[in-house]
């Protein structure tokens, strides 16, 4: 190890390692979290215009009728979740959606908050943009993770943005992904995470942020670390989210440092989840074909997301809406429906892959790292010298804290940031 310990943190998808130097945040001047935003300055956004949600009624209607029509397929019984959504669980959601879902009550909450949509390298991009009236308010970007979208951090915005008293709050600038949420169509070659986090740097200089904090978990965590190497001396602080699957795949960081009882429960680890990757192998190869199923067919789109959400949150919780609000989950389905968003995802999966190791460069931004899901060898492997700036481990959770535990993760963030002071 060299000085100051290196943090490996698996963090695109469980398929990206990235090698940080990890320097401690004690210490830091107050300064060190000013940040401001010029937000009458027309120069600066020329390119930025307001955005509204806006699904007109006949792809609400289209939506409704293709649910109506869908042409089941057969099942082979008994086997429930083993082989993926069952049946009767699907058809039952599916039923859920067309007649007692609200998307436009959903659309309604989602349009209190301001958001606006840019265009970089010819690609367009949406975010949110919710300020705090604090004065000391620190500017912060959330980056959603796979399969999700801005919509997970829905309930988090306000206790951020308007705290009690005496607690930190946040300037929030939220960002879809290219080819995620409304920041569709993908049309070229290249967005992954760097590229993403080139884009992010942009938007935030011309919001007028000379410094900011970075969270998220999954694929929001990769671009939370390329953010921290492409512009550190802008980054106060990188907190992320993990779950124990993050350790449990051959991407894992080294584990020569294990004892052996500790290697054998990693295997153990491994080997349970080792039919879980099918996604990634088709995404990663094939994106194309698999977008006309996930953009013709609604339910297609549905079961290709909550899957994962019963496979990867609290594994305590026997069904996905025990896990997290369904009105909020099939938000997020409806989002990728009208965005066509599976198409957009499966092509950055695909881009991840075979884009150029953007990885193995240092920088000394102050690194925290929030678990979800008891699992000692999470710190073993991730943090083994603890030298992070922040750790915190939850006893429940999973995948998705932003929308399992949002007021966990709204502390964590809050303690995190309050620490650099």
């Amino acid at each position: 190890m060299s000085r100051g310990n290196f943090l490996r943190l698996s963090v695109l998808l469980g398929i990206s390692l990235a090698k940080v130097e990890v320097l401690s945040a004690f210490g830091l001047k107050k300064e060190y979290l000013s940040g401001r935003s010029n937000i009458t300055n027309k120069e600066q956004h020329m390119n930025m215009k307001p955005f509204k949600i806006a699904i007109p009624e006949k792809k609400l209607k289209d939506l409704h009728e293709r649910l109506k029509n869908t042409r089941w397929p057969y099942e082979i019984p008994g086997e429930g979740w083993k082989r993926g959504m069952p049946l009767e669980y699907t058809q039952k959601l599916t039923e859920y959606w067309r007649t007692k879902f609200d998307w436009r009550e959903q659309e309604a909450r989602l349009n209190k908050y301001p958001q606006f949509i840019t265009e970089i390298d010819n690609q367009p991009i949406h975010f949110l943009h919710v300020r705090s009236t604090d004065a000391k308010a620190v500017p912060l970007v959330l980056c959603h993770s796979y399969p999700g979208s801005f919509v997970e951090f829905s309930r988090m915005i306000e206790p951020l943005v308007n705290p009690g008293k005496n607690e930190q709050a946040f300037h929030l600038v939220i960002p879809s992904h290219p080819g995620y949420g409304f920041s569709t169509p993908v049309t070229t070659k290249g967005w992954e995470i760097s590229k993403m986090a080139g884009a992010y740097v942009r938007i935030m200089r011309e919001l007028g942020y000379e410094r900011y904090g970075v969270h998220g978990g999954d694929i929001g965590a990769g671009v939370c670390e390329q953010l921290c190497i492409q512009a550190g001396d802008q980054v106060i602080g990188s907190l992320i989210t993990t779950d124990p699957g993050a350790i449990a795949t051959d991407f894992t960081p080294p584990t020569d440092h294990l004892s052996e009882d500790e290697k054998k429960r990693h295997q153990e680890l491994k080997s349970a989840r080792s039919e879980d990757f099918g996604y990634l192998q088709i995404q990663s190869t094939r994106p194309q074909t698999l977008a006309y199923g996930l953009t013709d067919s609604p339910v297609a789109q549905m079961t290709w997301i909550v899957e994962k959400f019963k496979a990867w949150t609290d594994p305590t919780k026997a069904l996905p809406e025990d896990a997290v609000d369904i009105d909020q989950l099939l938000t997020n389905v409806s989002i990728y429906w009208f965005g066509r968003g599976g198409a957009g995802a499966a092509n950055f999966i695909y881009e991840a892959f075979h884009a150029h190791p953007a990885w193995g460069q240092t920088h000394n931004v102050p690194q925290g790292c929030v678990v979800f899901g008891k699992e000692q060898l999470v710190r073993r492997i991730m943090d083994p010298e603890q030298k992070l700036a922040y750790w915190n481990e939850h006893e429940r959770g999973g995948h998705f804290p932003t929308m399992e535990s949002p007021e966990a993760l709204v502390g964590d963030i809050r303690a995190f940031f309050q620490k650099l002071k």
